[in-house]
C-alpha cells in the first residue's frame, strides 16, 4: 500500500534559529489511519503540522502527501488535500452566519453555488451543527465552534484532516465530545479520511489507531496507545503526561496490589478493579 504521508529525512530550521526544529525526520502515515502525534512544548509537533500543508516549506528533505511532493509548484493541491483546524477556532471564522463560514473556502476555490449549498448542508449535518446554520459563529460555544471549524474543512472534502491542538481550549465536556466526533467522522469515513491529531490530551491520543513522540525534533517512539502509554517513566522522561490509569496502578503497586501489566484505559481499571472487588 501507499503511504498518503511520506517525509524522507525532513529538517526544519526557522529563521534566524541555530537550533532545527525538526530534526532528519523520516516516517510515514497510510491512508485511513487516525495517527496523534505526542510531544512536549516545543518539541516540533506544530512545525510537522504545518509542513504537510505547505504552510512551512522543509529546509531540507521531501515530502510526499497522495504521492504529490510538497513543493511550492503543487502548493494549492497539498492544500486542497490537507485540511488544517487548529487551537482557537476564533482565528478561523470569516462568515457571518455559520453556513457562511463554511461556505467561504468553497467560494475561494470557486465551486458552484448549487454544490456548495449541498456540501454546506452536508459537512454541517456530519458535525450535527445543520440546526445552528443561521446562528452567527460568535454566539457558539467552544466546543459548538471546533464542529463548525472542522465543517469548513470537510465542506472542501480533504483526503487528510490535521487537528492542530483543537481539544486545548475546550473544557473537559468538550474535549470529550470532540473526540467522540473525530471517532464518528472515522466510523462513517474510513480510509476515505486519514486523521493527525497534534495533541498534549492523552485521551485524544488514546482514541488513535497509532501514537508518534516527537523529542526536540526528532521521531523517537512510534506504536499503538497501548504500547506507547504503558511505559509511564519514559512518558515522564519525555515531558509528557501520564494516563490516570498509569498514575493509579503506579500507587496501587506502591501500596503493595497486584495490578495488569498491560495498559488500561480508565474505564478498563474500573472494570478491573470491580472485578477484582467482586471476587474478594
Amino acid at each position: 500500500m501507499t503511504p498518503i504521508i511520506s517525509l524522507s529525512h525532513v529538517d526544519y530550521a526557522y529563521p534566524n534559529s541555530e537550533t532545527l526544529a525538526l530534526h532528519d525526520l523520516s516516517l510515514t502515515i497510510e491512508k485511513g489511519e487516525w495517527v496523534a502525534v505526542i510531544g512536549h512544548n516545543g518539541s516540533g509537533k506544530s512545525t510537522f503540522a504545518k509542513l504537510l500543508n505547505y504552510l512551512l516549506a522543509p529546509t531540507k528533505g521531501e515530502i510526499k502527501i497522495n504521492d504529490v511532493i510538497a513543493n511550492e509548484e503543487n502548493m494549492w493541491t497539498i492544500r486542497d488535500m490537507v485540511g488544517m483546524v487548529f487551537q482557537n477556532p476564533d482565528n478561523q471564522f470569516v462568515g457571518a452566519t455559520v453556513a457562511d463560514d463554511v461556505a467561504f473556502g468553497m467560494e475561494n476555490r470557486g465551486i458552484v453555488r448549487e454544490e456548495m449549498i449541498k456540501r454546506v448542508d452536508a459537512a454541517l449535518t456530519e458535525v450535527q451543527m445543520m440546526p445552528f446554520s443561521d446562528r452567527e459563529p460568535a454566539r457558539l460555544s467552544g466546543g459548538q465552534k471546533q464542529r463548525v471549524a472542522i465543517a469548513s474543512v470537510l465542506a472542501l472534502q480533504p483526503k487528510i484532516l490535521i487537528l492542530d491542538e483543537a481539544t486545548a481550549m475546550l473544557d473537559p465536556k468538550g474535549r470529550r465530545e470532540m473526540i467522540a466526533l473525530v471517532r464518528e467522522l472515522k466510523a462513517r469515513m474510513g480510509s476515505e479520511l486519514t486523521v493527525i491529531s497534534i495533541t498534549h490530551d492523552i485521551d485524544e491520543a488514546a482514541s488513535a489507531d497509532r501514537v508518534m513522540v516527537i523529542n526536540d525534533g526528532e521521531l523517537i517512539e512510534t506504536g499503538v496507545p497501548s504500547d506507547i502509554f504503558a511505559n509511564a517513566a519514559q512518558l515522564r522522561r519525555f515531558g509528557l503526561a501520564v494516563p490516570f490509569a498509569e498514575q493509579l496502578k503506579e500507587k496501587l503497586r506502591q501500596r503493595g496490589i497486584t495490578v495488569p501489566d498491560e495498559y488500561l484505559t480508565t474505564e478498563g481499571l474500573v472494570t478491573w478493579l470491580w472485578q477484582s472487588i467482586s471476587t474478594k
